[in-house]
């Protein structure tokens, strides 16, 4: 039996798969799997119960990889669940940037009482007049799973789309319409687009990405938008940026108390996935990597760690090995297994950054002993028998 604690509410269509293998409880510390959405994980202890976190959604700054990874608790996301329900806020951001629809409707809620309003609001409007996205020139960071359905939608309104993404994966590239231009240089993104959309992950690397450098860069009057994490975007530089006009608009999705109350700045509050779809898609995904993990071994979209996959675990034992990603590994793997005639039915080995994850199939049943020879390998830290 598994036990598994909901740190948010998940949708119901997603726990619904958790079978009688599986047991929601109260208590975090008697979880072998954790379901989570927005709530903070820094703060809690990592116990040796926890096996798997699952985030239903893609960012995964509340929980500490790097030290999960040390203890071997893969942490899964969901990336391009929500995906749908992100595109079409961003393209919401977009036409609100373009023409002043929020202006346009305070001035309404403001003149309610007049009774010539009909006729009045054919003089005020053109004080909220604003142009069209067709034609205007698109820059998208980040082509995943979010950043190309966002490029594809807006070549298809008629946008010139230009991408940026060192990184981009062969599926990226495959459903990429051939209508995206791809640029190899940030500074030409920003240069040549009247628009920036990013979509990247929120990591010591990127935090900070968009900053005077850049936006000193773009054209004069230009567009960003924000619908991936605030530490993307410096505040002061965006803020000086927007005071001077090289900015026009700025609009995010992560409202703070610095950009809740700068002038030009469209803040919606983190909406981005709040769709009934995307919570399903999310919650569905999130249950089913967290499944197979528990009852199979097989890790699938771990940010932590390689995927690894052997399918259903039918052998008498499967063996999960988690260990620095250093040489001589496999050997020590072996030899362990060997000096205690256990013989290898099948073996997957992977590694991601500093760590190595390893799957092996055995024909015969697993005792403790054979786990303390594992265990005795000075660069293995976690060793997990299903059988």
């Amino acid at each position: 039996m598994f036990n598994v604690k909901c740190l948010n509410p998940i949708a119901t269509c997603g726990l619904d798969l958790l079978d009688d293998k599986y047991q929601l409880v109260d208590e975090y510390a008697d979880a072998q799997g954790v379901l989570v959405r927005s709530a903070s994980m820094h703060e809690l202890e990592l116990g040796e119960n926890l096996q798997a976190i699952a985030r239903a959604g893609a960012g995964v700054n509340n929980i500490p990889l790097d030290e999960c990874a040390k203890k071997g608790i893969v942490v899964f996301n969901t990336p391009g669940a929500n995906a749908n329900g992100v595109k079409e806020l961003v393209v919401a951001g977009l036409l609100l940037a373009a023409r002043d629809i929020n202006g346009g409707i305070n001035w309404v809620k403001e003149n309610a009482a007049d009774e010539n309003i009909a006729k009045t609001v054919e003089k005020a409007k053109k004080a909220f007049a604003g142009h069209e996205i067709k034609g205007k020139k698109l820059g998208v960071i980040g082509l995943g799973a979010i950043g190309v359905e966002v490029a594809n939608t807006a070549a298809a309104l008629g946008m010139k789309v230009y991408g940026y993404d060192p990184y981009i994966s062969v599926l990226g590239a495959w459903h990429l319409s051939y209508h995206v231009v791809p640029v190899k240089d940030l500074k030409e993104l920003a240069s040549e687009c009247d628009y920036i959309t990013i979509h990247v992950p929120s990591m010591e690397s990127t935090k900070g990405m968009l900053n005077k450098e850049v936006f000193d860069n773009m054209k004069d009057g230009s567009v960003i938008l924000n619908f991936s994490r605030d530490a993307l975007v410096n505040d002061a530089d965006m803020e000086a940026a927007l005071e001077s006009g090289k900015i026009a608009k700025y609009v995010t999705d992560f409202p703070n108390t610095k950009t809740a109350n700068m002038k030009n700045v469209i803040a919606i509050p983190h909406l981005g996935a709040s769709t009934a779809e995307s919570e399903d898609n999310c919650a569905v995904m999130a249950v089913e990597e967290m499944m197979d993990y528990l009852e199979n071994g097989n890790i699938t979209n771990s940010v932590n760690y390689p995927a690894c996959d052997m399918g259903v675990a039918k052998a008498a034992a499967r063996i999960c090995v988690f260990n620095k990603n250093v040489p001589n590994i496999i050997a020590q793997l072996t030899n362990a297994l060997s000096s205690v005639g256990i013989n290898i039915a099948s073996m997957a080995n992977k590694s991601k950054g500093d760590y190595a994850y390893t799957l092996i199939d055995s024909d015969d049943k697993v005792t403790d002993e054979v786990i303390e020879k594992i265990k005795a390998i000075p660069e293995v830290f976690k060793v997990r028998v299903i059988q």
